[in-house]
């Protein structure tokens, strides 16, 4: 059987040639202008010798050349490889080498670090935007005008690779989860359904297009709907609204950091928000305190849960079902959930283990990865995502904490998840993140980086006496710092690895 997950942009553009699939500033995008542009790229790419089955290395940001090229590189059968836009010369190359890209498709913005990777790797590369590209590098804007465009769409088999995406490597360098056309067709139609998600609706496009929450629910889910995506390249909170306001956006998508910076601007009380319908939080665990502040000032929002491995959506609380404020949800159609032991069991509800998620969202395996597949995967199919959680009696799932980010305190389990959901009741918290550190009594200590509100100021003894008074005496923080701003993903979620160490374990107490 033939599939092709570019076919729901031609279905789109089929039932509705002139209604508007993207707008960027000024720019109003028609699905047939969109349509026909893919059209030519993949034209480009067969007369540039890639074959069915060939990787297409994409660095580009939020702007109409992504879908072009993502879904142009589809039609011709090619293996999309969306890379991160601020990636240096020395990762690029390792992104290029490790999935055998036989070009690269680059931001002339990012055109210098582009140009050094793709050299390094022996990649050609093509330059896209109004930025100059580096010296003897080609446009692909004039590439594609100078081509007819490709009819048709080649028909690849379901379990064939559509998309490439790399992991971040928390763990060593980062690896290729293997997404085929199975899996991403059925996780945006899933997930498209699931939203509501019409032609009438209008979302803004603020999440990352190269990773995989911004390309499935966004830009996939959006474009099979046959709906428009106003595209953002870089979050702003007062830009957003403005967007949300001028062309009375319906859904947004986006990641914790991004509504906690709604909430903390003043232009929020100041926009009309009330096209809204529903707000969708994603990429890390949303604080309870955020959740509820949201849905009382902007819309009703609802947590999901998904990684790169599963296409990513894999739960969330559904709009037509209760939701509960600090559950990620219940399973989508057709994906099962379980919590798993250390040993392989699962276990029953109220228990704390590793979520464990079988279906068709869960990918064919990590690119040239047998070792780590294997690791990943259990004999009867199950992904082990080294995520803590519980199951409650409804079939709700709740996180813990990352398995590997559990701090072990003189033998007690401490789950940072828990400890962050405190400090953020402190009225002058902006950002919050709970991490160990090595103590020679106990094994580990609790540490906690926090920013301040805007115009705000944080009491560090205060805010730990807050915390005593709300937790178990071996739960809370000894050391706190207050720090001006976290490190954080392209998605905006906070990278707990990437905090400075040094400044906790300095002096830090000993008693209990």
């Amino acid at each position: 059987m033939g599939l092709n997950l570019a076919t729901l942009l031609d279905q789109s553009a089929r039932r509705a040639p002139d209604h508007v699939a993207l707008r960027l500033g000024e720019l109003a995008v028609t699905y047939a202008q969109l349509d026909d542009q893919t059209k030519r790229f993949a034209a480009l790419l067969k007369s540039r010798g890639i074959q069915p089955g060939d990787r297409v290395a994409l660095m580009l940001p939020n702007v109409p050349h992504f879908p072009i090229a993502y879904y142009g590189a589809l039609r011709a059968g090619a293996v999309v490889v969306p890379m991160n836009v601020l990636l240096k010369g020395r990762e690029i190359a390792f992104y290029l080498q490790d999935s055998g890209a036989k070009v690269l498709v680059a931001w002339n913005g990012f055109g210098a670090e582009a140009y050094e990777g793709a050299g390094h790797a022996g990649v050609p590369m093509v330059g896209a935007g109004p930025d100059e590209p580096p010296a003897g590098i080609e446009r692909v804007e004039a590439l594609i005008g100078a081509v007819e465009p490709l009819e048709g769409i080649h028909q690849c088999e379901p379990t064939d690779p559509a998309v490439l995406l790399y992991t971040s490597g928390t763990t060593g360098k980062p690896k290729g989860a293997t997404l085929t056309h199975s899996n991403l067709l059925w996780n945006t139609e899933i997930n498209s359904k699931m939203f509501q998600a019409t032609s009438e609706d209008v979302m803004l496009g603020a999440l990352p297009l190269f990773h995989s929450f911004g390309q499935t629910v966004s830009m996939n889910g959006m474009l099979r709907a046959g709906a428009t995506l106003v595209l953002l390249p870089r979050f702003d909170p007062n830009d957003a609204l403005a967007l949300i306001q001028q062309y009375k956006v319906t859904l947004f998508a986006g990641v914790p950091t991004m509504y906690v910076a709604f909430l903390n601007t003043p232009k929020l009380a100041e926009t009309d928000v009330s096209s809204l319908r529903l707000c969708i939080s994603g990429g890390a665990a949303i604080p309870v305190e955020v959740l509820n502040s949201v849905g009382e000032k902007m819309a009703r929002i609802l947590e999901g849960y998904g990684l790169s491995e599963t296409s990513p959506v894999a739960s969330f609380n559904q709009p037509d079902m209760p939701s509960k404020a600090g559950s990620i949800g219940t399973p989508i159609w057709g994906v099962e959930m379980g919590i798993m032991d250390a040993d392989g069991n699962l276990l029953p509800d109220n228990e704390v283990g590793e979520i464990v998620i079988r279906g068709h969202n869960v990918m064919a395996g990590y690119w040239n990865r047998p070792d780590a597949t294997k690791e990943a995967m259990t004999a009867d199919g199950w992904f082990k995502t080294g995520d803590m959680a519980t199951r409650d009696e409804d079939g709700y799932y709740f996180i813990v904490d990352r398995k590997k980010d559990m701090i072990i305190r003189g033998g007690y389990n401490v789950y940072p998840r828990e400890i962050e959901e405190v400090v953020y009741e402190y009225p002058a918290v902006l950002e919050a993140a709970v991490f160990g550190i090595p103590h020679d009594e106990f094994g580990e200590e609790i540490a906690a980086a926090v920013v301040a509100k805007p115009g705000q100021t944080i009491d560090v003894d205060e805010l730990q006496s807050f915390i005593k008074e709300r937790v178990a005496a071996y739960k809370y923080p000894r050391v706190i710092q207050v720090l001006d701003e976290l490190p954080k993903g392209p998605t905006g979620k906070i990278l707990k690895r990437e905090i400075d160490r040094a400044p906790f374990t300095a002096g830090q107490p000993t008693s209990a």
